[in-house]
């Protein structure tokens, strides 16, 4: 089955053939995806290089973690996406959106106020989880509402850190 995959701005075509193989967008690449725990811990193994992803699935939106980086992705059937495409149900985002805590850690650094203006992509926390800081960053430009967190407090997995409007 097809599926039309968007992580961030780029749209991606995502076709599973069978076990240990996918294709996305007509190449054709071997794949090992297994959990490793209850709390959202998967090993992936593309093309024989190995990576560890911490996924978090909320709303219809997948949170990924790999080596710090914090991935946002939609996932969707070809079939749905063409019939919303003809609803016009993919318009633009609008409103509030929340910055949350990919897993429990430790808030190192906020690096944005109230009030202030961000682009997307720009850093907004730095939080530190299983020794490694990782930074979080705005998913659209917007304005920072509210900040939920400070310096040195502990999070949980999931808890709001700072509200996007």
């Amino acid at each position: 089955m097809k599926y039309i995959t968007a992580v961030g701005e780029q749209n991606f075509i995502l076709d599973v053939n069978r076990d240990g193989e996918v294709t996305l967008d007509d190449k054709t690449r071997t794949l090992d995806f297994k959990a490793i725990d209850e709390a959202g811990l998967y090993s992936i193994i593309l093309d024989n290089q190995s990576f560890e992803a911490l996924v978090e699935e909320q709303d219809g939106e997948y949170r990924i973690l790999i080596d710090g980086v914090l991935y946002t992705v939609s996932v969707v059937d070809e079939r749905t996406s063409r019939l919303a495409s003809a609803a016009g149900a993919f318009a633009p985002a609008s409103g509030e959106i929340t910055v949350k805590s990919p897993m429990p850690g430790l808030i190192v650094a906020v690096s944005v106020n109230e009030g202030d203006v961000v682009e997307k992509g720009q850093v907004v926390v730095i939080l530190e989880s299983m020794k490694m800081e990782n930074e979080l960053k705005s998913p659209k430009a917007g304005t920072v509402h509210s900040i939920k967190v400070a310096p040195r407090q502990a999070v949980e997995l999931g808890q709001i850190l700072v509200v996007i409007g």
